[in-house]
């Protein structure tokens, strides 16, 4: 089950409605739901944020309407992990999301604005999570990239379970590169070694390709990880 509590929540129903995500919410892998953080909030106007204590630039998103939104999700899925979007958050990356595959309720919280009020983040956040060191407008879009990316890791979801194994990262490697048809394309042939059946020696060449493609493009991974002498 996946909650996300937006602003706006429409913006996630294309999200839903297509591609992997379709597939998985078609064959009951995952259940997503969304609830607008406004409708929690008070007044005519329903006014979610207001200007910072101590002055400053910007607004700052308010705790009641928040606390309400993430009330009604607790009442949907009690046991749930809240998670906050935030560039101040952990560094969102694969050994993360395998951790999240695994959780059965999650709940998103899309921050807008210059922030979150502390207290909501201390009282009811139980982690906070962050897409790159960049600025983005709003959570929405590093929440969908985030279920995107455990979507994919739930059994079932991709039809073949060594695609996700074999995915970018997934090994602690960029990923081996690929061809596909037509056999020569502007007078490049695809490596003799795809063509031969061999499996033991296609193993070997993919494995190689994604050491070079990795020492080529990010390097920074080699040096988190062990290798053999060969």
């Amino acid at each position: 089950k996946v909650c996300v509590l937006t602003l706006f929540p429409e913006l996630f129903q294309p999200f839903w409605d297509h591609g992997i995500i379709r597939r998985a919410v078609q064959g009951g892998k995952i259940h997503p739901d969304t609830i607008n953080i406004r409708a929690h909030a008070e007044g005519r106007h329903r006014v979610t944020d207001d200007r910072p204590y101590g002055g400053g630039c910007g607004m700052v998103m308010k705790p009641e309407p928040l606390a309400g939104a993430l009330a009604e999700a607790k009442g949907r899925m009690p046991a749930a992990t809240t998670l906050l979007l935030s560039p101040q958050g952990r560094r969102f990356d694969q050994k993360l999301a395998e951790s999240l595959a695994k959780a059965g309720e999650l709940i998103f919280v899309c921050g807008r604005y210059e922030g979150v009020d502390e207290r909501f983040v201390d009282r009811f956040v139980d982690g906070e999570s962050s897409i790159g060191d960049f600025v983005l407008t709003g959570g929405e879009l590093a929440a969908m990239a985030i279920i995107d990316a455990v979507t994919r890791l739930i059994p079932g979801v991709l039809g073949n379970e060594d695609s996700a194994d074999n995915d970018t990262f997934s090994d602690g490697l960029v990923e081996h590169a690929h061809y596909t048809r037509p056999p020569r394309y502007d007078d490049e042939p695809v490596p003799d070694v795809l063509l031969s059946g061999n499996h033991a020696e296609i193993a070997r060449w993919r494995r190689e390709t994604a050491l070079m493609r990795t020492v080529l493009k990010r390097p920074d991974l080699l040096a988190r990880r062990d290798l053999s002498p060969e």
